[in-house]
């Protein structure tokens, strides 16, 4: 009997933990707004980053043991007096595609901030931080840079931007240009060379390069077609650095651009490669996920299997080798399973500082939070978030399709002027606003009228008499539906409004380049205030799909 009852715990000891490492993973592997992904490796440990447009801080850096499971471990720029993100900056500018590489000792984040001061790069020794001011690249036009190393230690800058005068060629034209570096001033060295303006006469909007050196052969990997319906994944090939770079006849190498909406993931590219301690490579790129041709959760990361392969055009990634397309599950990495702790669903503000999952809108360069008693206090100021300014606004990404978001609010005013509550935000000119007014609760929904610019339509949708002091607002989500709620409790919440409609903070709606996010936000609408508005905690639930 003895015996017996070893060998189940035996058989028991090694059946659970293979229950706990699954054999497929889920795509996307980071969900909600993280678009146009980089990634590198260390060892054993793997590094990404994204781009964060006009939020602060800015450039997640996150970590990953086996490509699944990433946890956020800090920002590139993580202090105001880094970069400036000023009143003004318009939706969708400040920081654009960014790329991570690491070489002897040192991380390098790369990125343009377009609006600021155009190209520059940021160091650190420990990915967490803190990482150095930003060296700006002197000379260096075009988006999306990256920095690349070759054997003989000598670095090169890549960047989207045409520098032999092929302007209006053709309508949409871009290109990838290369030139030294000098990593310690920034400074460009000797002449800059056109490598390519995409892999066919009509390519438009080439950018995003990857440069990397395979078996001795060099590989340049760009992104194509806009970040919508034609986005596409191309690469080249040469034997010498400099080129010629040869477009892959293999290309597009991953695109769904052929499948429109008949798909459940749609748009991809922009993507990374890196490869595993093992030898194995992997691809990182965004994509969408439409519900009913709406992508309201915009670009998200996924992960794809890519094979190395020798064609004749020379080397050449198979993405998903015999299938070709993204997956929402497949096989995952042969990597040892490293869960990370879950996000936070409910944020009590219990710590001396907000977490990593908090974003504001442009520069902080005001102190207007304070973490207290275990409230967040949000200092009720003349900016509002129907304009391009910092307004006190804490937001996080949503991150599924089917999600609650609330808070409770401790807030009180005379005032016609003044507010406080819940906000579902896309843009300046795009979100739904559930606040507490003077003696009531309003649902307010402003619509872009232009995708370009900050016109917008305002109408309010609902009000409800309410003069206590405390409230509990809540909004759920599920597909393109969006219910808002109020109450005394989280046990006595009632619905406000009808059922709202999502799909207004959708790419195919608003469009641009941003993602969407909720968050508690307080205003005195363009008059002085000395009032402040209290929040006991703030939940972003996601329901099981």
């Amino acid at each position: 009997m003895r015996y017996f009852s070893f060998l189940c715990i035996l058989v028991l000891s090694y059946c659970l933990p293979a229950q706990n490492k699954p054999v497929k993973f889920k795509n996307p592997i980071v969900p909600g707004f993280h678009s146009d992904p980089s990634i590198c490796r260390v060892g054993d440990t793997y590094y990404m980053t994204h781009p964060t447009l006009e939020w602060f801080p800015a450039l997640p850096i996150m970590r990953s043991k086996d490509l699944v499971n990433w946890e956020k471990i800090g920002h590139a720029i993580h202090r105001v007096d880094q970069i400036n993100f000023p009143d003004g900056l318009d939706n969708s500018l400040g920081m654009f595609a960014p790329s991570i590489r690491y070489h002897n000792g040192t991380f390098y984040v790369i990125c343009t901030c377009v609006g600021c001061k155009g190209n520059f790069f940021v160091t650190a020794t420990n990915p967490k931080g803190p990482w150095s001011d930003p060296i700006w690249i002197k000379g260096a036009i075009g988006i999306d840079p990256t920095l690349f190393w070759d054997d003989d230690g000598t670095c090169y800058f890549l960047a989207a931007g045409i520098v032999n005068g092929a302007n209006g060629k053709w309508p949409g034209i871009n290109g990838i240009y290369m030139q030294k570096i000098n990593l310690q001033t920034g400074e460009l060295i000797g002449e800059a060379k056109q490598l390519t303006h995409g892999h066919a006469s009509n390519a438009r909007w080439t950018e995003g390069p990857r440069l990397f050196k395979i078996d001795g052969e060099y590989l340049l990997m760009v992104a194509e077609g806009g970040t919508n319906e034609n986005h596409a994944i191309t690469v080249f090939n040469s034997k010498s650095i400099w080129g010629p770079y040869i477009p892959n006849h293999a290309n597009p190498v991953l695109t769904h651009r052929h499948l429109n909406y008949t798909h459940p993931i749609v748009k991809t590219g922009h993507g990374d490669l890196v490869q595993t301690q093992h030898g194995d490579w992997w691809g990182v790129l965004h994509a969408k996920r439409p519900i009913d041709g709406y992508s309201i959760l915009c670009r998200e990361t996924f992960l794809a299997r890519v094979q190395m392969t020798k064609q004749e055009s020379g080397i050449t990634p198979i993405y998903n080798p015999g299938i070709g397309l993204l997956q929402l599950e497949q096989e995952r990495p042969d990597l040892t399973w490293t869960p990370v702790p879950k996000l936070t669903e409910r944020d009590h503000f219990d710590n001396d500082k907000l977490g990593l999952e908090w974003i504001c809108l442009r520069s902080p360069i005001e102190k207007w939070h304070q973490l207290e008693n275990g409230k967040l206090k949000l200092k009720l100021r003349e900016q509002v978030i129907d304009s391009l300014g910092n307004p006190s606004f804490w937001a996080q990404r949503i991150r599924s399709h089917n999600f609650e978001i609330g808070t409770k609010l401790s807030f009180q005013t005379k005032k016609d002027n003044e507010s406080a509550g819940l906000v579902v935000y896309r843009k300046s000119s795009t979100h739904y606003q559930l606040m507490k007014q003077k003696n009531k609760i309003a649902l307010i929904k402003t619509v872009a009228l232009k995708e370009i610019g900050t016109e917008s339509a305002k109408e309010v949708i609902a009000t409800i008499p309410y003069s206590k002091k405390e409230v509990c607002l809540k909004v759920t989500g599920k597909g393109l539906d969006l219910q808002f709620y109020y109450g005394e409790s989280e046990t006595k919440m009632k619905p406000i409004g009808d059922i709202q409609d999502f799909s207004i903070v959708s790419d195919e709606v608003a469009g641009r380049f941003n993602g969407t996010v909720a968050g508690i936000y307080a205003t005195s609408n363009g008059q002085k205030s000395a009032n402040w508005a209290y929040f006991d905690w703030f939940e972003n639930k996601n329901i099981i799909e």
